[in-house]
């Protein structure tokens, strides 16, 4: 598994979001944009950290921030994801997983005790340039969002 590093191009895609519509990283250039990946919709986890977005998303918005969550679960899914918890970002659907292998956010982890392949929690801070400022693996759901901020200057 190959790990993006600060400074190298991200990776371009474009995928569904949750109403079905294309959505490519490209067309989002000259913003800054946060993409996070998660295991799946409306898990106690994914649902925290989901939420966790939301209730910062003027703050983030404000400073010129794009956040966009990407699983594996179909756009049915996500909108249901959306819709229920008042979600008020773009969801993308990404279930072969190309997305996620290259972002590095795809591959082996410990799951109770067991070694299996799946989503590594992970989350991008891309430049309005397209380039990797901050690549963070195997995060935590609880908390995360504050060290995002942090990153990003707004405390």
């Amino acid at each position: 598994m190959t790990q993006l590093a600060p400074g190298s191009p991200a990776p371009e895609f474009t995928l569904a979001d949750q109403d079905g519509a294309s959505v490519s990283l490209e067309s989002l250039r000259g913003q800054r944009v946060v993409l996070y990946f998660y295991p799946a919709a409306m898990t106690p986890g994914c649902t925290t950290e989901a939420c966790d977005f939301r209730d910062s998303l003027s703050s983030l918005q404000a400073a010129g921030v794009t956040v966009l969550g990407v699983s594996r679960d179909t756009p049915d899914k996500l909108r249901e994801f959306r819709e229920r918890d008042f979600l008020t970002f773009t969801l993308l659907s990404d279930p072969d997983h190309r997305v996620h292998d290259a972002y590095g956010a795809w591959g082996e982890k410990v799951n109770y005790g067991k070694t299996i392949e799946g989503v590594l929690r992970s989350t991008f801070v891309i430049s309005p340039e397209g380039l990797i400022e901050h690549a963070l693996y195997n995060v935590k759901a609880t908390g995360h969002v504050a060290r995002v901020r942090q990153l990003l200057g707004l405390g």
